[in-house]
């Protein structure tokens, strides 16, 4: 059975010749640069060094020889831009925060501090992401609404697609479908929560659900409008050719939801209701939500709202044990992830651990199909070589059908 073959054979609940396997396929199941070094060196790859292809996550651009050796099924259709204004066509020489040799497009230029810290920052000299020394990604810093007044979000304006985005897109798509078998996986985004988070804080703008609903109605009916009106540019650019529309919006912490059930039905389940509608109604590709944490007591909504697909799985989080969720939500949803925990498991198991906590999850997940493999959430610079080697060589070899 070929790649594309196998992850819609899945995603139909149905039982495919074995699990399908996602590395890089896209933002949210990728790996960091560091960690992508250190493994190409492990497996004894050579080549150009490591392109940094998500400038924010710091994620590396997962190439051929890796996606063959792991059995990977699934493809990134790339953005041309990471951020606004920088694009992955020109490359010049990087230094990871190890100091490590990598790539980078040729357009991002940082503000370094004396301490070291990395600055991206807009036009207007606003600091919109930084990456403190020491660290390996850029952080959210400043947000462009202060304040929570009607005359400061007359002001905002959402991140759009650009024209030559969605020409790059509908052509990149395009030949990723005719010239290679890998499932599609096309990140939309589409965040409503989040972008609430990134226009205000994270802390305002939950305070702001509660303490002025009106303003907070207002931002993300604008935040809505604006994707909705980009999803439908966005799905007559690639939706012929993309199996999966990747949606972004963290609803959960470890410990339970962000805020109440009755708050996300009032602000945010309609919207979230007309942007999944628009991909069912007109493409052949399945919705995939990525909601980090415990988002347990929100996914009857979730599937109503019409995602087919939950990621990253996050079975650490409160009430998400795999057993509770393949059985009480199986036969509606897929998962995608949930493969190994980065917070227990990924950095300090012996490979001889890492093998078996992947045997026992696809014992759980995959049964009836609906489960794709990947671990919870992005492979970060702690884990060792030999751990991600592990984790993909026990899919392959627990994850044949019949599961035993």
């Amino acid at each position: 059975m070929k790649s594309r073959e196998r992850v819609r054979t899945a995603l139909a609940h149905k039982e495919p010749d074995r699990v399908p396997i996602d590395l890089g396929g896209s933002l949210v199941t990728g790996i960091n640069a560091v960690a992508y070094h250190h493994l190409r060196k492990f497996l004894g790859i050579d080549g150009q060094p490591v392109k940094v292809a998500n400038i924010i996550l710091q994620l590396a651009e997962v190439e051929e020889p890796v996606r063959k050796r792991f059995g990977v099924d699934v493809i990134e259709l790339p953005p041309l831009e990471p951020i606004p204004g920088v694009k992955n066509t020109r490359w010049k020489p990087w230094t990871l925060p190890d100091g490590s040799p990598a790539l980078i497009s040729a357009d991002f230029e940082p503000e370094r501090t004396p301490n070291g810290d990395l600055l991206i920052k807009t036009s207007d000299g606003r600091i919109a992401h930084w990456m403190p020394a020491g660290t390996y990604h850029f952080l959210p810093k400043e947000p462009p609404i202060k304040e929570p007044t009607l005359e400061e979000l007359e002001r905002f304006e959402p991140a759009r697609l650009s024209d030559e985005e969605l020409e790059f897109l509908h052509h990149t798509a395009r030949r990723l479908y005719h010239e290679t078998d890998y499932a599609i996986f096309g990140w939309f985004g589409g965040s409503l929560v989040e972008g609430g988070q990134f226009a205000r804080g994270w802390a305002e703008f939950l305070m702001d659900l509660k303490l002025n609903p009106e303003f907070a109605s207002k931002l993300i009916a604008k935040l809505a409008e604006a994707a909705i009106a980009d999803l439908k540019r966005y799905i007559e650019a690639v939706g012929e050719y993309v199996d999966v529309i990747g949606f972004g919006d963290d609803l959960g912490i470890q410990t339970g939801l962000q805020f109440s059930p009755e708050l996300y039905r009032k602000f945010f389940f309609e919207h979230h209701r007309k942007l999944y509608g628009l991909v069912h109604a007109h493409t052949k590709a399945y919705v995939f939500l990525h909601s980090c944490g415990s988002v347990y007591d929100l996914i009857p909504d979730l599937i109503e709202a019409g995602v087919d697909i939950l990621n990253p799985v996050q079975t650490a989080a409160a009430k998400m044990e795999p057993e509770r969720l393949k059985k009480e939500f199986g036969d509606k949803l897929s998962f995608w992830g949930g493969g190994s925990c980065p917070q227990t498991v990924l950095p300090w198991a012996t490979p001889e651990e890492v093998e078996e906590d992947v045997r026992r999850r696809l014992r759980i997940f995959a049964p009836g199909g609906g489960y794709v493999f990947a671990p919870i959430h992005n492979i970060q610079p702690d884990v060792p070589p030999r751990n991600i080697v592990a984790m993909y060589d026990a899919a392959l070899k627990w994850g044949r059908y019949p599961i035993s």
